[in-house]
């Protein structure tokens, strides 16, 4: 929202089935919303949100993954409700998946052991984890639904204190619903434990190499397929 803001626009409509999410944009100090802009909150599961709208431009912001959270195995459905929504470009950012791959060096272990902790214990309590698609699955997808891809582009990650932390401190706030306390002690320790190896690692090697964000542009296409 905050880069939104630098843009040229007439109007903004922003979505997340978060409701902490719409209390961080109206309490910053950061993001200015206009008369005619809009944060809503709703999930695109439900097929009354923003019906019948369009729009010139659709940025999903890293949604291909987050919506698992909120409608499990909903990606495709996703992709078929935005088509008939886009009259200009769709811009898609995304994550190649790491959790279910091995890594091949110390680092992208580490990457993949905070990432398949924090799933653990999301399962555990009762959360559903994020769950990742490669840009070639996105891609074949995008396509598939009726639009033009134009570019893909891959983005090496070096994560850093902040991505340890924050991943951590997020497991560490559904803890309490992961079972029994002995198991919750456990998971506990072995969090710490693996914040201290990875801060460790990060400073000798000036930030964790692993993994690639991606950045699509589509367009939308006279017919789905066409």
């Amino acid at each position: 929202m905050q880069w939104m803001n630098t843009l040229e626009t007439t109007a903004l409509t922003a979505v997340t089935a978060s409701r902490a999410m719409i209390t961080q944009v109206e309490d910053s100090a950061k993001v200015s919303l206009r008369s005619n802009d809009r944060l809503v909150l709703g999930n695109w599961g439900d097929p009354q949100l923003l019906a019948g709208e369009c729009f010139d431009t659709i940025l999903m912001d890293y949604l291909i993954g987050a919506v698992e959270a909120y409608w499990p195995y909903g990606q495709d459905g996703l992709l078929q409700r935005l088509r008939p929504m886009i009259r200009g470009r769709v811009f898609l950012t995304g994550m190649e998946p790491y959790v279910p791959y091995p890594a091949e060096t110390r680092a992208g272990a580490i990457v993949r052991r905070i990432g398949s902790l924090r799933d653990a214990i999301l399962t555990l309590s009762g959360q559903r984890p994020y769950r990742e698609f490669p840009v070639a699955w996105v891609v074949q997808q995008l396509t598939r639904h009726g639009f033009k891809v134009l570019d893909a582009r891959t983005f090496p990650i070096v994560r850093r204190a902040g991505f340890i932390n924050s991943q951590l401190d997020w497991t560490l706030q559904h803890i309490e619903h992961a079972g029994s306390e002995a198991l919750r002690a456990a998971l506990r320790s072995e969090v710490e434990s693996l914040r201290e190896e990875a801060i460790a690692l990060t400073k000798r090697e000036d930030g964790l190499r692993h993994g690639a964000d991606y950045v699509i542009t589509a367009e939308a296409q006279s017919s789905p397929g066409g």
